[in-house]
């Protein structure tokens, strides 16, 4: 019996495709989050997150969902990047089923700060306490605000020499992501060296499946927000151009969210 050794990448006629692979290797597919996250498939779902698909999400089972489908709202792709990847998760536990969602494009553009100034963290950043608010209500609205899920994350709130020195537990819901979830690994982000760790906990600590399996989603060409810190002056992010990038907090670079409905 052949089997398969990566990720399965499916085009618009994507559930066709898999039963015919299922006849062809003897391939089942699975109605998890483990199935679900290793097959890109790309199609187009709507203009609206229908009752048939929040049951298969509330169920953990996700029928007819897929890594890089996607939904239209207000001329914005809302990109499947993730399934359950907060699942069993934070201080308080997250026992929801969900699905992450990444726009293909940024929403806007904002600053990390009115200055060029890391203190406080993303927590203490302007980006944390106001620029993200436009982002969240158009989110909300296009979506539903209790379809929204809710969860703990670990966030840094104090910088010291340049490094991230303290954090804490917060509600969360809609949040700039960090560069483990674009990249899959720190770039930018400052690294232990020897005398000072820095204060790098985060239940994200891993590469979301949707730039795993198409890294093209991760440079939309246009420069684009991260939440970690870099130094003193700086954040992460990243370029119009696909490079990791990081930039001074008072620039302007676009807000591109994840955020998870349930």
């Amino acid at each position: 019996m052949a089997t398969v050794s990566k990720p399965i990448i499916l085009d618009e006629t994507g559930r066709a495709i898999v039963e015919a692979i299922n006849g062809i290797n003897g391939i089942k597919v699975q109605s998890n989050a483990g199935f679900h996250n290793a097959v890109y498939r790309g199609k187009y779902l709507g203009n609206v997150l229908t009752s048939a698909q929040k049951a298969a999400i509330e169920a953990g089972t996700f029928e007819d969902l897929y890594i890089g489908d996607y939904w239209t709202i207000g001329n914005v792709n809302y990109r499947i990047a993730a399934f359950d990847y907060w699942l069993r998760c934070g201080d308080t536990e997250c026992t929801k089923h969900h699905v992450v969602i990444v726009p293909d494009t940024n929403l806007y553009t904002a600053k990390m700060n009115d200055s060029n100034i890391t203190t406080g963290g993303y927590v203490g950043s302007k980006m944390y306490t106001d620029n993200l608010a436009t982002a969240k209500t158009t989110i909300k609205n296009a979506f539903g605000a209790a379809n929204i899920l809710s969860h703990r994350e670990y966030l840094v709130n104090a910088v010291a020499n340049g490094k991230p020195s303290a954090g804490a537990w917060y509600d969360s819901d809609i949040e700039l992501m960090n560069e483990r979830m674009v990249y899959g690994c720190p770039v930018f982000e400052p690294a232990c060296d020897g005398s000072t760790v820095p204060y790098l906990y985060t239940i994200d600590k891993s590469q979301l499946p949707l730039f795993a399996l198409d890294p093209s989603r991760i440079c939309n060409r246009a420069n684009w927000w991260l939440r970690d810190v870099v130094s003193s002056a700086n954040f992460a992010g990243v370029s119009y151009n696909g490079t990791a990038s990081t930039n001074s907090a008072s620039a302007s670079f676009g807000v591109r969210p994840a955020f998870a409905i349930c």
